[in-house]
């Protein structure tokens, strides 16, 4: 009689581990089987409780996944003594089905392989922020928001690598990181306060991960949430979209990390995660980290795998080190402006890329303060409704708030708006003086006729966030204040009636961007 694994692997393509799982991977379907183990954190011990966490699995992930997690499949024994999936009898063991997926789609994949595009990763975005929005909430939820329950997760990590951490970092490095975690906590505990007030801890993933994540044709596909113990998935949204962006640091793409952090939080109306992202981007690396090093010092385990989890460990503790260090681009504050559909969203949004910055637009902030959808259209009339002076002044200090939340974590910030009067690019300007940081007004400009066609074809394709339309266009114009009032060095006029590129080439002789390296 063989053991599970030889049985249950003769018949399939692959088999791969975990520390936790058995994965047998067949032509069509994929059979995910818990380990008998005991870690403290999770406790697979038993055939009740790996059962249970089967079933907790497929539950919990056809909240992002429907169509992948078929279900609950037993495992007996046959007239031989060997293991079979399904079968007659008792069963002696569980296993979650899944459709297989290509491993071509998954994200780690194509890092690597230099497919992972800005469209992806907005679509990425785009998926978490809603299903954000739908996790469930409550007070037993929210308390693990609280300083002292992350704090418990937070030492726990340090208890449990005490023993091992120093076969990986010197000790000067590893008391670094948990002074810093530690302080950071008792320091920012306000933020932390002000994260549980607004409803953002929510019954998460737990575990975005690369190699997690498909990429469909239909769109993402997220498997693998945490299952078997909830305090590590009842948290902060933005301690899930932080192990995502932290395993992209860590592959090597900072940029694309902050290229993600930027769309979730456009997408989810959450600018109020950059104070609290470093931290939880090392506390994030720093579980990677520990559970390496539990591989790195199994004896069990062959020669090569120790070493590669041993390498592995030092690199995801090296990054939660990391994370109290200085950034690599200073941060700058850039206010986009112009007339109505001279491009400045456009332009906006690809100097975000380039420069690694979160965009705050005045569009989309005035939807969120109303409650009303991104591409929800909300005018009445030129300067009524929504767009009240007195409401627009109200959305223009809402943006400025936003933006020094960014500014203050560190990061550049890209303001995306009409600054159609002096007063209002004075403000932009102060947001950046208060801080001692440079600040440039990108002025879109393009042939009148031009900017009427493209409104035009807004109103005729629709999906647009903006409100602007040919109605209002020249009571605007009237209205706008040329911005004689900047120096030259910060005023940087652009044609947008040109190619984007050739935009953006000008700019970048301007404006400070991504050092070479790190979208390598």
């Amino acid at each position: 009689m063989g053991t599970l694994e030889e049985d249950l692997g003769a018949g399939v393509e692959e088999v791969r581990e975990t520390h936790i799982s058995w994965v047998f991977l067949g032509s069509d379907r994929v059979w995910k089987v818990k380990k008998p183990v005991n870690f403290g954190f999770l406790d697979f011990s038993t055939l009740s409780a790996r059962r249970s966490a089967c079933e907790a699995e497929i539950t919990l992930n056809r909240r992002l996944s429907p169509e992948i997690y078929l279900g609950l499949e037993k495992i007996t024994l046959d007239a031989s003594g060997r293991h079979r999936l399904g079968g007659e009898g008792e069963a002696i063991e569980w296993a979650v089905c899944m459709r297989r997926l290509p491993d071509a789609l998954r994200l780690d994949r194509m890092l690597h392989e230099g497919r992972l595009t800005d469209a992806h990763l907005l679509g990425i975005a785009r998926v978490l922020a809603a299903f954000h929005e739908s996790c469930g909430a409550g007070a037993e939820i929210a308390s693990f928001g609280s300083v002292e329950r992350i704090a418990e997760n937070v030492e726990e990590n340090f208890e449990q690598t005490r023993a091992s951490i120093h076969a990986h970092l010197s000790p000067t490095e590893a008391e670094e990181i948990e002074r810093w975690q530690l302080r950071f906590l008792e320091e920012r505990a306000p933020v932390f306060e002000a994260r549980v007030r607004a409803h953002r801890v929510r019954d998460g993933h737990g575990d975005l991960r690369l190699e997690q994540i498909y990429q469909l044709e239909e769109g993402p596909c997220i498997l693998d949430c945490i299952e078997f113990n909830e305090r590590f998935r009842y948290a902060d949204v933005c301690a899930d979209v932080a192990f995502l962006s932290m395993d992209l640091a860590l592959n090597g793409r900072v940029d694309l990390a902050e290229r993600f952090l930027a769309l979730y939080a456009r997408e989810a109306n959450d600018f109020d995660l950059y104070p609290l992202v470093d931290f939880y981007e090392s506390y994030r690396a720093y579980v990677r980290g520990k559970i390496a090093s539990f591989l790195a010092a199994d004896a069990r385990a062959p020669q090569e795998a120790r070493e590669a989890a041993h390498q592995h460990a030092r690199r995801c503790f090296l990054l939660a080190l990391a994370a109290e260090r200085r950034p690599l681009l200073p941060p700058i504050v850039v206010a986009v402006g112009g007339v109505l559909a001279t491009g400045k969203s456009t332009l906006a949004d690809a100097l975000g890329r380039l420069l690694g910055a979160p965009v705050v637009e005045t569009d989309r902030t005035r939807k969120f303060m109303l409650g009303a959808r991104p591409t929800e259209h909300v005018y009445e009339g030129s300067w009524q409704g929504a767009y009240d002076l007195r409401f627009t002044d109200e959305v223009y200090e809402e943006v400025y708030r936003r933006a020094g939340v960014v500014l203050d974590s560190g990061r550049p910030i890209l303001l995306d708006a009409s600054f159609r009067s002096a007063q209002m690019r004075s403000r932009a300007r102060r947001l950046a003086e208060e801080r001692g940081l440079p600040f440039f007004f990108v002025e879109c400009t393009a042939p009148r006729a031009l900017c009427l066609e493209r409104l035009a074809a807004r109103e005729r394709e629709g999906g647009s966030v903006s409100d602007g339309r040919i109605e209002i266009f020249d009571a605007f114009v009237a209205k706008w204040q040329p911005a004689e009032e900047l120096p030259d060095g910060e005023r940087l006029r652009i044609d947008t009636s040109r190619p984007l590129e050739q935009s953006l080439a000008a700019l970048c002789a301007s404006l400070p961007s991504w050092p070479e390296g790190l979208d390598a």
